[in-house]
């Protein structure tokens, strides 16, 4: 019992001196309060997987593989293909994540991811039909957090588009009304680059892509997300509290600034081509 005044007090001296770094324009770790930390992207480590990337974000690494079958199409989408995003917090990537099934900070963090691949546009699931109403492509893409230094809901979905952007599925031919494979392989055509930041806020000020010490004492945070024309495809608010109303204009403004910024490092790192939705 003793020790909950002096953790609470700890919070209070590192909040306090968080914010008067921000008054400054400077944080912990030297950086400007809408900096990002720098991003690290690897593609193709599972050789047992379709795609798979591998991204740093600062100390916070995020692995995703990408495995396919061919299943059943929805009822209600009779000629489109599916996909499922699925996160997982591993124990060894922070004491505060515990082994078991995901919970709801793993929940969270996967409908974040697909709430922006689709609300983005990224796949045109049309084209991952095999036999309309039958048969299409079923697509599991599965992130882990293998580090974690705050703020995984940005890398996750790097790593998500990157692994997307370079997966090779097997390509299945029809042949007396049955499914064939050819030997060949093809990468899915990728409409859409939307990425996120996560924003944290104390008092009138925020932050981007908190590192832990940081995202331990925020009043709030949330997740804001922008496509390449600049439409905002998600937004999620993360934690209890407020943010302040005269602020947004202006995260809203910062999230589509730096998600550019992210998108070319991106295209720097992986190589892919926007295919224009029709």
């Amino acid at each position: 019992m003793a020790l909950a005044p002096k953790k609470d007090l700890t919070a209070k001296i590192m909040r306090s001196k968080i914010y008067s770094l921000l008054l400054q324009d400077r944080r912990i770790d030297g950086r400007k309060p809408t900096d990002l930390r720098p991003i690290k992207i690897e593609t193709g480590l599972l050789s047992k997987a379709e795609g798979s990337a591998l991204v740093s974000m600062g100390s916070t690494k995020i692995l995703t593989g990408i495995k396919v079958e061919v299943g059943a199409p929805f009822p209600d989408r009779p000629d489109e293909g599916t996909f499922t995003v699925n996160a997982e917090l591993l124990p060894l990537a922070s004491a505060s994540f515990e082994p078991g099934p995901p919970d709801e900070r793993g929940i969270e963090l996967a409908r974040v991811v697909d709430r922006s691949l689709r609300e983005g546009g990224v796949l045109d699931l049309k084209k991952l039909c095999l036999i309309e109403g039958e048969r299409v492509y079923v697509l599991f893409i599965d992130i882990y957090v293998l580090d974690y230094d705050g703020n995984y809901f940005d890398p996750s979905l790097i790593s998500a588009l990157a692994a997307l952007a370079t997966a090779k599925l097997p390509r299945y031919g029809v042949v007396d009304g049955k499914l064939q494979k050819t030997g060949e392989y093809f990468t899915p055509e990728i409409r859409s680059l939307p990425f996120t930041v996560m924003v944290g806020v104390i008092g009138e000020k925020f932050l981007l892509d908190p590192q832990l010490e940081e995202e331990k004492v925020l009043d709030v945070s949330l997740v804001m997300g922008a496509d390449e024309k600049g439409n905002i495809t998600c937004v999620q608010k993360n934690s209890p509290g407020q943010v302040p109303l005269e602020l947004m204009d202006s995260i809203v403004d910062v999230a589509i600034e730096k998600t550019g910024e992210i998108r070319r490092k991106f295209l720097q790192e992986v190589p892919v081509k926007l295919v224009e939705s029709p």
